[in-house]
């Protein structure tokens, strides 16, 4: 049925989507390992506007704990060290005028097992995004058959499917999690 197929692919699409910001989420979290991820979404006040620092600079990784952030227009160094101190990375920028470093230090164990509780708690809400939208496709598909556009064994075998991709996103959001885990604890 046509309106089944559409509900089935729309809860595909949102899954997808959601366990992508919740990838990308974790892209950000700092691992002791220096990537351009971490930076380049953080906003800085310059032009009389917010922009990213990768909309500002060009961001290099010449070593395994230091990036490198060349600014397009070097009037904007201040404001992009500025942001970089405000933002919750715990980092000390330095700039010689031209480029600004950004060192990782290595991690403490402490701060690794903060670390793991934070990436637990955003792959927590990944899932909690993927059963809300399993809710959501299911509510939807109540609503048909009340309407009686769908038939009650056509709506079960649909909510059967939509389990299975529930599952499906929910054990590979578990395996990023996983990966996560093992990139922070073997640096």
């Amino acid at each position: 049925m046509k309106k089944i197929e559409e509900i089935e692919k729309q809860c595909e699409e949102r899954m997808k989507k959601a366990l992508e910001a919740t990838i990308s989420d974790l892209a950000g979290i700092r691992t002791g390992r220096a990537s351009p991820a971490l930076v380049e979404k953080i906003e800085v006040d310059v032009y009389g506007g917010k922009y990213t620092i990768q909309e500002l600079a060009a961001i290099s990784v010449p070593e395994p704990r230091l990036l490198l952030i060349s600014p397009w227009d070097k009037s904007t160094i201040s404001a992009i060290e500025k942001a970089i101190l405000k933002s919750p990375l715990g980092l000390t920028p330095s700039n010689d005028g031209n480029v600004i470093k950004l060192p990782f230090p290595p991690l403490s164990e402490e701060r690794r097992k903060d670390i793991l509780k934070i990436v637990a708690k955003r792959i927590e809400d990944g899932k909690v995004a993927v059963r809300n939208i399993r809710r959501m496709a299911n509510e939807e598909l109540e609503e048909l058959k009340e309407k009686g556009e769908a038939s009650e064994d056509e709506v079960f075998r649909a909510k059967e499917r939509i389990q299975k991709l529930t599952d499906k996103y929910i054990e590979l959001l578990n395996e990023t999690q996983k990966a996560k885990e093992k990139e922070i604890l073997e640096i």
